[in-house]
C-alpha cells in the first residue's frame, strides 16, 4: 500500500483527495492547506488527518504526495518533498521558470524519487485511443493537428495567463501524439480582463515538419475541449469532455468505441503504479519542462511579435 498525502486543497486538490480516498493501492494519510476550515471539513469527509502547514504532513510516514498549489509555489513545496525522498505528482505546469523545473528534475534524480507532472489529458481515454489509431496508421501519415480549448474565465487563476494554464495541455498532447518535440512557436495573444493574456492563438512547428494550431481563451461563454488530427488517409475529431472520437475517410464516418473513465483516476493510478513497480512516470519532469519551455516561448513570441526557435 502506497501511503500518500495531498498538498493544496483548492479546486483541483480536492479532486486528488477524493480519488485517493478510494483508489486501490493507495492510502490517504493526510492533507494540507492554509485554509483551516476547508481542510478540517475535508479531513472529516475523507477520514484523514489535516495540516495547515504542509511541512508537518511531510514529516509523516508517507511515500508520495500530490501537489496542487499555485504555480509560483511549485518549486518550494516540491523541493521540500523530494528532498525527503518523497515521490511527487506535481500539477501542471511543472514550475514558473525553466530554472525551477531544472532544480526539481535534479533533486528527483539526486534522491531517486519519482517526479510526475499532472498533464491530465494524457490520461483521457480518447487520447489513449487516438494514440493507438495513429500508431496503427489508420489515419495515414499525420500532417497537422489543431485544438480548441476555450471557456469562461475562472477567477481562481490569478498567477499565470491562459498559455501557461491551459495551452500547456495541448502543447504536451501534440508532442505526445507526434512523439516529437516542438521546434518553433509563433503566438498571437492579448488580455481583455486578466492581468496576463486571456486569449491566444499559437502555431507550433515540429522537428519533422509537422504542424500544430492551438486556439484558447477565457472569453467563450461555453466550455469546449476538442482536437482535430489530419492524416493522409483520414481525419479524426476528438472531444475531451464527451470522450468521443470520430474518424472520417473516403468510405464515410466511424464513431470509435471509447471506454469512458475519469482521467484523474487513470492519472493517479499510473502514479501509484510507477512507485510500486519502480518505473519511469508516464509524464516525466523532463516532459513537463519541455511543455513549459514551449509555453514560455509562446509568451515571448506574442510579446515580441516574432517566431521563437526552441
Amino acid at each position: 500500500m502506497i501511503k500518500v498525502g495531498v498538498i493544496g486543497a483548492g479546486a483541483m486538490g480536492q479532486h486528488h483527495i477524493r480519488v485517493y480516498s478510494s483508489l486501490k493501492g493507495a492510502q490517504l494519510i493526510g492533507i494540507a492547506d492554509v485554509a483551516k476550515e476547508r481542510i478540517e471539513t475535508l479531513s472529516e469527509q475523507y477520514d484523514t488527518s489535516a495540516y495547515t502547514d504542509y511541512r508537518e504532513l511531510l514529516k509523516q510516514k508517507i511515500d508520495a504526495v500530490s501537489i496542487a498549489v499555485p504555480t509560483a509555489m511549485h518549486r518550494e513545496v516540491a523541493l521540500d518533498a523530494l528532498d525527503r525522498g518523497i515521490s511527487v505528482l506535481l500539477e501542471k505546469p511543472i514550475a514558473d521558470s525553466i530554472q525551477s523545473a531544472d532544480d526539481l528534475i535534479a533533486k528527483a534524480d539526486e534522491k531517486d524519487a519519482k517526479l510526475m507532472i499532472g498533464h491530465i489529458e494524457r490520461f483521457n481515454p480518447v487520447v489513449a485511443k487516438l494514440k493507438e489509431e495513429i500508431a496503427s496508421e489508420s489515419l495515414g501519415k499525420i500532417v497537422a493537428m489543431s485544438t480548441v480549448r476555450v471557456g469562461p474565465y475562472n477567477p481562481r487563476i490569478r498567477d499565470v495567463g491562459i498559455i501557461t494554464d491551459l495551452a500547456v495541455h495541448d502543447i504536451d498532447i501534440m508532442s505526445h501524439l507526434y512523439a516529437e518535440k516542438v521546434r518553433s512557436v509563433h503566438a498571437y495573444a492579448g488580455s481583455v480582463m486578466h492581468k496576463f493574456e486571456d486569449y491566444a492563438t499559437i502555431m507550433l512547428g515540429f522537428i519533422n515538419g509537422h504542424s500544430g494550431l492551438i486556439e484558447t481563451n477565457w472569453l467563450t461563454p461555453h466550455k469546449a475541449r476538442t482536437l482535430t488530427v489530419t492524416g493522409t488517409k483520414a481525419i479524426a475529431y476528438a472531444d475531451y469532455i464527451q470522450q468521443t472520437l470520430r474518424i472520417c475517410n473516403e468510405r464515410g464516418e466511424t464513431n470509435v468505441r471509447i471506454e469512458k473513465k475519469e482521467p484523474l483516476v487513470n492519472e493517479l493510478a499510473s502514479f501509484i503504479r510507477c512507485i510500486k513497480e519502480d518505473t519511469e512516470p508516464a509524464v516525466t519532469g523532463r516532459d513537463g519542462k519541455a511543455a513549459l519551455e514551449v509555453a514560455i516561448s509562446a509568451i515571448k513570441s506574442y510579446k515580441e511579435n516574432k517566431t521563437i526557435i526552441i
